[in-house]
């Protein structure tokens, strides 16, 4: 491909190219589900902005484009929260979701004492739920959400190893 990807913090500047991405990554998740109004589709803006300066975002470049992002936060029990892991379509299964994943792990540690990481995704999301497994989580429960969706919700404990190793 001659370049390579290069994973960082998001700047203020990237809002527009992570919400252009956001609504191409979740399109996939909103068609198996049968449901475009869910909320990543919906996210206006303005209130990406406001998350941008709440949370750790991290961003995968590629030149100039937005090709990954995920973003995360320690709540206030000392769990890592991770949500959102978006990778570009003609990226994906390249191992960029594992090192976004990775890369917010490492970065919440950094912002002192981390129990766990957790984070979700729809039942029907196999690519997803592989993914995570790969990564070190493990399923906590499962939790109904409507007829055609129930939310899987994982885990994996701060002292794990970053990746599971091949």
């Amino acid at each position: 491909m001659g370049m390579s990807v290069i994973i960082s913090a998001a700047e203020a500047e990237d809002a527009e190219q992570i919400l252009k991405l956001q609504y191409l990554g979740y399109q996939p998740e909103a068609e198996l589900y049968g449901d475009w109004a869910i909320e990543p589709l919906t996210q206006s803006l303005e209130s990406l902005r406001a998350e941008l300066s709440e949370q750790h975002f991290l961003v995968a470049r590629l030149g100039g484009e937005v090709v990954g992002t995920v973003r995360g936060h320690i709540g206030p029990d000392g769990v890592g929260r991770i949500g959102r892991l978006v990778v570009h379509p003609r990226m994906q299964r390249h191992g960029l979701g594992g090192r976004l994943l990775e890369a917010l792990e490492r970065r919440l540690a950094q912002d002192g004492p981390v129990s766990a990481y957790r984070l979700f995704t729809g039942h029907r999301s196999l690519g997803n739920l592989r993914l995570y497994a790969r990564q070190g989580y493990r399923q906590t429960r499962v939790e109904p959400v409507s007829n055609r969706l129930s939310v899987v919700h994982l885990e994996k404990d701060a002292g794990a190893p970053l990746a599971a190793t091949a």
